[in-house]
């Protein structure tokens, strides 16, 4: 039988694609040396200084908000982590809200009740037509600015106290009982969630009613009041916030510029994850809940054991994006006045005229955040995919 001739080895498809791709590597290495080296010449030239050295100088910016101890005399790097601290409280919360508040709105528009879903598509239309700065200095400078002075404030039932300073209202502290309770309820949960799914799932197979619910209750409030018993106490005190000089303490406060800013953020994202809830719900075929349906599923349940998780193989790819531009629009922060990461780099830059320096520290932080976000989403995106036998 005749030697079948291949050709050339770099015209085979394996090897041609590699060269082809280290090609491509070495074009992007060379570019990013030129632009290196060019901008190490023009800083030459210009006889500024090339490096990250000024963040441990002493004279950070001042930061009117923080979550951890901070004063104007430490240095610049640890102003830094107070910003990003800031900016993650932002970021963290505002997901988290804009996930709830977007799947509850996204199922609305899918309501039966012909008011609920007119409002919900109202809410959409509205809050996504208009731009996030503009919608972040109206909470801003027409809401919380308009509230009355500390002097005048508004106290409601709770109590709540409302002025230009922000808002106080009743929180929870912990107490030496927290810690034992935290691992009671955490192992009841378990519990709780493992007995509910046997359950239902025994309700799916065997079509009769297994009070699901009630003893995943009932097992919860077992288990917490054994907790009761051994502690002797409630796992947590209400802190009420009062008014002791001039200023209010206790209980949960948020300032003017945080509270405009979550709520901006959270409102505006919740818009867009409305819609992607919706299209991903409207992606499953109508016959999976008329089949379950017909086997007796009521509809809450039919949302969540057939319906949702169908639907979440649609919705999670674009929700990952509104998590991203959520994380990446905080930096509009500075327009409220809010302290996060980019308010504190441009007092930084003011400061210390490190221009390129600061810019790249942005930029890798952004990058970060933005990266870390992708692939938790990406790992739990590749958890609920159909898995091919």
């Amino acid at each position: 039988m005749p030697k079948l001739h291949l050709g050339p080895k770099w015209r085979q498809p394996r090897i041609r694609n590699g060269l082809i791709q280290g090609l491509v590597l070495l074009l992007i290495g060379l570019a990013v040396v030129y632009f290196g080296a060019n901008l190490v010449q023009n800083l030459q030239r210009l006889r500024l200084p090339f490096g990250f050295d000024f963040l441990f100088a002493k004279s950070g910016p001042s930061i009117g908000e923080t979550l951890i101890e901070y004063s104007p005399t430490d240095n610049i790097a640890r102003a830094f982590g107070v910003a990003l601290l800031n900016t993650l409280r932002v970021v963290v919360l505002g997901i988290v809200l804009a996930t709830v508040v977007g799947i509850g709105v996204g199922m609305a528009r899918l309501s039966d009740n012909w008011l609920v879903r007119k409002l919900a598509t109202f809410y959409v239309e509205t809050l996504r037509n208009f731009p996030l700065l503009l919608q972040l200095l109206f909470w801003y400078l027409a809401v919380f600015l308009k509230l009355p002075t500390f002097e005048n404030r508004i106290q409601l039932p709770g109590p709540i106290i409302l002025s230009k300073n922000g808002v106080a209202f009743p929180w929870l502290k912990g107490n030496p009982a927290t810690l034992p309770w935290i691992l009671a309820l955490a192992i009841g949960s378990v519990c709780a969630c493992l007995l509910w799914r046997y359950l239902i799932r025994l309700q799916i197979e065997q079509g009769r009613i297994t009070f699901a619910g009630l003893w995943s209750l009932l097992l919860l409030v077992g288990i917490g009041g054994g907790a009761a018993l051994i502690t002797q106490r409630l796992p947590f005190d209400v802190s009420l916030p009062h008014v002791d000089q001039r200023v209010v303490t206790g209980g949960l406060q948020l300032t003017s510029e945080f509270s405009a800013l979550l709520l901006g953020l959270t409102l505006y994202t919740a818009a867009f994850i409305a819609e992607i809830v919706r299209a991903g719900i409207r992606s499953v075929s109508i016959g999976q809940s008329e089949a379950a349906r017909a086997l007796g599923l009521k509809p809450t349940l039919v949302m969540r054991f057939v319906v949702f998780p169908q639907a979440l193989r649609v919705i999670v790819p674009p929700l990952t994006s509104q998590y991203l531009n959520l994380a990446k629009n905080s930096s509009l922060a500075v327009a409220v006045g809010y302290p996060d990461i980019y308010y504190v780099a441009s007092a930084s830059l003011e400061d210390t005229g490190r221009s390129v320096e600061i810019v790249l520290l942005l930029m890798a932080i952004y990058l970060t955040m933005s990266l870390l976000i992708s692939i938790l989403m990406n790992l739990y995106n590749r958890s609920i995919q159909l898995v091919e036998r």
